[in-house]
């Protein structure tokens, strides 16, 4: 009989500890791949901050190159059915859900250099936005430059009628401005679709030219007008941010704010990089508008603006009012 007791106290124990073991290791779905540089720079120290910050109670296992379910645009859907307990996405992927952090995109709104701390410092705007999730980073990234193949672009002329993809559906508006066609697809879709001429160009940040390879089959980079800056987040599965200690609830926040700045940080050196290592390319090309170009297309762009905050309503316009400061 003692036996067979030590033996159900044993087998009870080592189910607690798996179950134990099971809970605390959280789930991150990364649809970019292993060796994009957000890996190194934000989200293993995202990781490695929990499991420090939780004394090692609660651990992230960071799945890369959508393994646990191809396409970007259904992380969002992926923290919600808790397919994945933590995912990064950016909003514009499903915009609807993320109408009032979508106007942080907007041409003018934010600056490269200070987006994130805006943001954060205004945060409590958007909160209405997450309710069916737990919002553990988000950054402003840098701006979105246009891409193309085939065609040198200086004017709205010239952009007219080309097949440009955009990342969200303001930038779609953007695009559609200036007269171009906007085509929607997720970033990892963007290089096979220049490449046999499905597109024409792309809205992108800097960074694609060697994250995604966009360098190999995009010819020109246009920068210089006012443009959208694309925001990424992580999100956290509610339930399971709600299964964790105050403590370690405060600990992925912390982390997550750390993330949001490592984030940032990272976009904008690789954009830079990026377009530089492009201009440095032969047989490619940068072009900077001049001040007479840009304002060409900057004032085809103010009224998308103005129509987006409209239709939005609400709050819309105090909160471009406030992250514009």
């Amino acid at each position: 009989m003692y036996i067979r007791k030590l033996i159900a106290a044993g087998a009870l124990a080592a189910a607690a500890v798996s179950t134990q073991a099971q809970a605390n290791e959280l789930k991150f779905a990364n649809f970019m791949p292993a060796g994009h540089p957000y890996v190194a720079s934000t989200f293993q120290p995202l990781a490695d901050a929990i499991a420090a910050g939780t004394n090692g109670d609660v651990t992230v296992k960071i799945y890369s190159g959508g393994e646990l379910g191809a396409g970007p645009v259904e992380q969002y859907n992926r923290v919600v059915d808790g397919v994945a307990e933590l995912a990064v996405s950016l909003p514009g992927y499903t915009a609807s859900q993320f109408p009032l952090t979508l106007l942080s995109e907007l041409p003018g709104v934010l600056t490269e250099a200070n987006g994130t701390e805006t943001i954060w410092n205004n945060v409590d705007l958007l909160g209405s936005e997450y309710r069916r999730t737990h919002l553990v980073a988000l950054w402003s990234s840098a701006e979105n430059v246009l891409f193309t193949r085939d065609k040198a672009v200086h004017t709205p002329e010239d952009i007219a009628g080309l097949k440009i993809r955009v990342p969200s559906r303001n930038t779609g508006l953007l695009v559609e401005a200036w007269g171009a066609s906007p085509v929607s697809m997720p970033v990892s879709e963007i290089y096979n679709a220049l490449q046999t001429g499905v597109i024409d160009g792309a809205m992108i940040d800097g960074t694609a030219v060697g994250a995604f390879k966009l360098g190999e089959v995009a010819n020109f980079i246009t920068v210089g007008m006012d443009t959208t800056i694309s925001p990424f987040f992580i999100l956290m599965n509610r339930d399971a941010y709600g299964d964790l200690s105050d403590d370690q609830k405060a600990a992925v926040d912390a982390a997550g704010k750390a993330a949001s700045l490592n984030g940032q940080a990272s976009q904008l050196a690789g954009a830079a990089k990026g377009i530089e290592g492009f201009a440095a390319t032969e047989g490619k090309e940068v072009i900077h508008l001049t001040d007479a170009e840009a304002a060409a297309f900057d004032a085809l762009s103010a009224p998308v603006v103005q129509a987006v905050v409209g239709e939005t309503g609400g709050d819309a316009a105090a909160i471009v009012e406030a992250l514009s400061k």
